[in-house]
């Protein structure tokens, strides 16, 4: 009878502890890096944390990348820098399915936490994906839904992780986002990216600031020194790399048709052709006054920070449109604005390559025609006073 209950007595304590040991393993935290798309919001790829409790035999994914295309006055927010991005809990199942469906790679890091560290994490996402805590002002460089992932990892995993850099030191966020979008062959989007991002986003990123890229967190993750944050790591969807079909049609190639266009213009002499091009300088000067004013409203009127500091405007200038509306009348100060704009956008000309920004080279033909024809137009009224003469 004794030997019953002792064994009882025993079984009963092995039991429990299986019952503690399991509890208390009970959650399984990993990062998830998506590859890139081929849409532009997907070139750069994406980040989540996947939590499975084994309790209440979830798998949920915490995407910190989420808006709301219903959002009233979604472009306007937008446009102005104004939309929140939010915290949302998806099923993993459907996560997966939807990155497999765009042939997009996932990528699983399971990170090598405590388990106080884990209840601490499963409890800080819980918080922030709380109605009133899910919200926040996304920033595409500064704070977006890789860059919180990173922070919560650092918060609670003890010691703090000391990421090391993964691209050069001398690297600027625009040479880092010029990586993913000339491998994707986005030549357009690269060529609007250029002209509304200012000259904050040719600064040097800190080792820190290069996390913002979610290869980037997770290469840096594989690659700390003084603690180990990740205990294993696996493909989760192997994906077939595709790129963007290379095209002939570039921005350069497109600006530099517009130059041959007017060049050709002005070979012809008679009556419809002057007409034409005195319409289409017009054209050309009002479009480049009007994207001065789209630049200027990117600066002071919004909250984006990367669009403020912005030297395109050198030789975008909102005054174009005003001197539009000048350049095909005969008059000596309408020829001394002329000379003046032709000279000034030859000093810019001069200087494209030493501004503190970056310049698209694709734009140079512009530019170009854009002094050209400022010159054109100063000449002229030198050829009509000699002809009166």
């Amino acid at each position: 009878m004794k030997k019953i209950i002792l064994r009882t007595f025993f079984i009963c304590i092995f039991a429990h502890l299986q019952i503690f040991s399991f509890a208390q393993s009970r959650l399984r935290i990993s990062l998830l890096t998506c590859t890139p798309g081929e849409e532009l919001n997907e070139t750069f790829g994406h980040s989540a944390i996947r939590v499975i409790d084994s309790n209440s035999i979830t798998d949920h994914v915490y995407n910190y990348g989420t808006f709301d295309f219903e959002d009233k006055n979604f472009y306007i927010k937008f446009i102005k820098g104004k939309l929140r991005y939010f915290v949302n809990i998806d099923q993993f199942q459907e996560f997966a399915f939807f990155y497999q469906q765009y042939n997009r790679g996932i990528t699983e890091q399971v990170l090598n936490l405590s388990e106080q560290e884990k209840e601490n994490i499963y409890h800080a996402l819980i918080e922030n994906a709380k109605e009133e805590n899910k919200y926040y002002q996304y920033d595409f460089f500064l704070d977006n839904c890789t860059t919180r992932l990173r922070d919560i990892i650092k918060k609670y995993h003890k010691p703090t992780p000391s990421l090391p850099a993964v691209m050069p030191t001398s690297y600027t966020f625009r040479n880092a986002i010029h990586l993913y979008l000339d491998d994707n062959n986005q030549y357009w989007s690269k060529l609007g990216i250029d002209i509304l991002l200012g000259a904050r986003t040719d600064a040097v990123m800190t080792t820190e600031q290069q996390e913002f890229l979610p290869d980037n967190l997770m290469h840096a993750l594989d690659s700390t020194t003084n603690t180990k944050v990740v205990s294993n790591s696996q493909q989760l969807y192997i994906f077939n790399p595709t790129k963007n079909k290379s095209s002939f049609f570039t921005p350069l190639f497109l600006s530099s048709a517009i130059l041959l266009f007017f060049v050709l213009l002005s070979l012809f002499k008679n009556n419809l052709s002057r007409k034409l091009l005195k319409f289409f300088d017009v054209l050309l000067f009002v479009l480049v006054g009007a994207l001065g004013i789209l630049l200027i409203f990117m600066w002071f009127g919004t909250d984006h920070i990367m669009t403020k500091n912005n030297y395109n405007l050198l030789w975008a200038s909102s005054l174009f449109i005003m001197y539009a509306f000048i350049i095909n009348r005969k008059t000596s100060q309408s020829k001394k604005i002329s000379l003046f704009v032709c000279i000034y956008l030859l000093l810019v000309l001069c200087s494209w390559f030493f501004l503190p920004q970056l310049m698209n080279n694709g734009l140079l033909p512009i530019v170009a025609l854009l002094a050209w024809r400022s010159f054109s137009h100063s000449r002229k009224y030198e050829l009509n006073e000699f002809s009166k003469s």
